[in-house]
């Protein structure tokens, strides 16, 4: 058992890692592609590398029966893949205008974004712990979005990437309302399509198409930063649970942050570090009232947990038939609980790119 949990806590920095890596590697490929199409083929690559893996995983035998999408869902997933092409186009320009350290931090802002959509537009609660730590959040994220030289110059950069959060965070919202369908399918409708929509929008802008190894690169640095993370994020849920292994990839903005200096090189004025401070503090409370939700309701069978970070959500639920349903978002943590006297269950995993 101890075995199992270690090698799963493995699992949830992999997926930290594997994510983190993404900012720090595309502002080195932006050197030699235009930002249209490398959002085009980040996505088009995990899109593409999700149908060959689950390809491999039929052929294997070891695929389980998901739930499709219907046309009951078909408003939410033209939502969902409209925003997953603007929103990758504008994190692609931010990374082109500000150093990749500022962008991993910024990416925390997506949790604020979509709390806040959810509490106005789906009128969800928000814990007291929660609110603290989007105002932290948000302290942080102005921080960074100002140059340091001059009083009020704003970083263009680090605007692109909070605009590319605010549509994360409408796009979390609508990928709330299909999780209970197939994430695969989810994965690759958004990986294909807003791929290909950033692709169509990239040559309307007159950009040009890269050379076949800079295409390859790209979709494979989309396949690891979001598919493989996918697949090792899942793994680590079921020994870890839900809220331990949101809590190892909460990491991911500080790897990224890492990766940065190590990579690039990069030497961020004294106000990014005064921001990284504000931003652990803000990702610790965020973690404890992520933790805290799931010991306080352990006593229920079967719950639900979405947990929204860095562009992701994650969704691990199980499932029986005779139902009492509660909700309560906090932290960006939808908690489902339905309970019978079954012990059958299923695992479903999104994680929104």
């Amino acid at each position: 058992m101890m075995k199992s949990k270690n090698a799963a806590t493995i699992f949830a920095i992999l997926a930290a890692a594997l994510y983190a890596i993404n900012i720090p590697l595309s502002k080195i490929l932006l050197n030699y592609v235009g930002a249209t199409m490398m959002a085009a083929f980040l996505y088009l690559g995990a899109g593409i590398g999700m149908i060959i893996l689950n390809f491999a995983l039929n052929i294997s035998g070891k695929s389980q029966q998901k739930e499709h999408l219907t046309k009951k869902e078909l408003p939410y997933t033209i939502a969902m893949v409209v925003l997953d092409i603007i929103a990758p186009i504008l994190l692609m320009f931010g990374i082109s205008r500000t150093n990749s350290a500022n962008v991993s931090l910024l990416n925390n802002f997506e949790i604020v974004a979509t709390s806040l959509i959810a509490l106005i537009v789906f009128k969800e609660v928000i814990s007291k712990k929660l609110w603290l730590a989007i105002a932290l959040v948000m302290t942080a994220s102005i921080i960074l979005s100002f140059e340091g030289e001059g009083a009020f110059e704003f970083n263009s950069g680090s605007l692109y990437v909070l605009g590319a959060c605010i549509c994360w965070g409408f796009e979390n919202n609508c990928t709330k309302m299909i999780s209970n369908k197939s994430s695969e399918e989810i994965v690759v409708i958004k990986g294909c399509f807003s791929g290909l929509g950033s692709f169509i929008t990239a040559l309307i802008l007159g950009e040009k198409i890269p050379a076949p190894a800079f295409i390859f690169a790209i979709m494979l640095l989309g396949f690891v930063a979001y598919g493989l993370s996918i697949n090792f994020y899942i793994t680590a849920q079921k020994d870890l649970g839900a809220a331990k292994t949101s809590a190892y990839y909460s990491i991911a903005p500080f790897l990224g942050v890492a990766f940065s200096m190590l990579l690039l090189s990069e030497r961020p004025a004294l106000q990014f570090y005064i921001a990284l401070a504000v931003m652990a503090v803000a990702t610790v409370i965020m973690v404890r009232d992520s933790v805290s939700l799931q010991h306080d309701h352990e006593h229920e069978h079967v719950h639900s947990h979405m947990h929204s970070h860095g562009g992701t959500v994650h969704t691990h639920e199980h499932v029986h038939k005779h139902s009492h349903i509660h909700i309560h978002t906090g932290n960006q943590n939808e908690h489902t609980h339905k309970h019978d006297n079954l012990t059958g269950h299923d695992h479903i995993h999104t994680q929104t790119i």
